[in-house]
């Protein structure tokens, strides 16, 4: 049976034009990000129904306002969260959330001006064992297909995580999703893009056995010397790595 591939691009021009015109996206509205969309409370609820949710003590979360009551509600149930700098610009990347340390204040530190304020800066390499990694998606199909909303970073950030063994391969990977975010359609994948497991709306939960094989690293080849340069997490771990080989 024949099934339409849509590009990245394709795909994101018709989940941020579908969402506009259902009025489903909320501030600051969908086209050119992660869209904030109507019933995100609800799909961040739905997740915690999930034995996989459960199971988890530390969990990756993308920074979007989409997933900031998934930030919350991790927060609420005693677990950490690892929020990454956004566009990965300094050194120490990530930032480790601790209901601990937070306490009655989890709605706030859900939000990155929040995080900043509350949570701890660290390096990649001091990121504890990631048991469910969240992402944030423009659009997604039921094979596990994912698009963000250009960025690459998600990718990336997973990248790292294979790379220095906090994340593993059977690490589950979920995005909370509005229903017209779920394409018929398949959407492209590539060898570094990382497809989901777990697509959660606030009615419905899809597994989704993708076909699609999880990247186990960074993918130099793709890494351009721009990147390089204004990513300092990748240039220390190109150092250590090109001076083991070395060795």
């Amino acid at each position: 049976m024949f099934t339409l591939v849509l590009s990245k691009e394709e795909a994101r021009k018709k989940v941020w034009a579908t969402l506009e015109d259902a009025g489903v996206s909320r501030f600051p509205g969908a086209w050119g990000r992660i869209p904030n969309f109507l019933g995100a409370e609800k799909a961040a609820v739905a997740l915690t129904t999930l034995e996989e949710w459960r199971q988890a003590e530390t969990i990756k979360s993308n920074p979007d306002l989409a997933q900031r009551p998934v930030r919350e509600l991790a927060l609420r149930e005693g677990k950490t969260v690892y929020m990454a700098v956004p566009r990965l610009k300094d050194e120490k990347c990530f930032i480790q959330l601790d209901q601990r340390v937070v306490g009655n204040r989890c709605r706030l530190a859900s939000t990155i001006r929040g995080a900043f304020t509350m949570g701890k800066k660290v390096f990649p390499e001091d990121v504890k064992s990631i048991d469910l990694m969240v992402v944030g998606s423009v659009a997604v199909d039921k094979s596990g297909g994912r698009v963000g909303k250009g960025g690459g970073y998600s990718d990336l950030e997973y990248g790292i995580g294979r790379h220095l063994g906090v994340i593993k391969a059977e690490t589950p990977v979920v995005t909370t999703v509005h229903p017209l975010q779920i394409l018929q359609e398949e959407v492209e994948m590539k060898p570094h893009d990382v497809p989901v497991d777990l697509v959660v709306t606030p009615g419905t939960i899809i597994r989704t056995e993708s076909p699609h094989r999880k990247p186990c690293g960074i993918d130099w080849g793709l890494i351009s010397s721009e990147q390089l340069q204004r990513i300092p997490v990748l240039q220390r771990i190109k150092g250590r790595t090109l001076n083991r080989h070395a060795e």
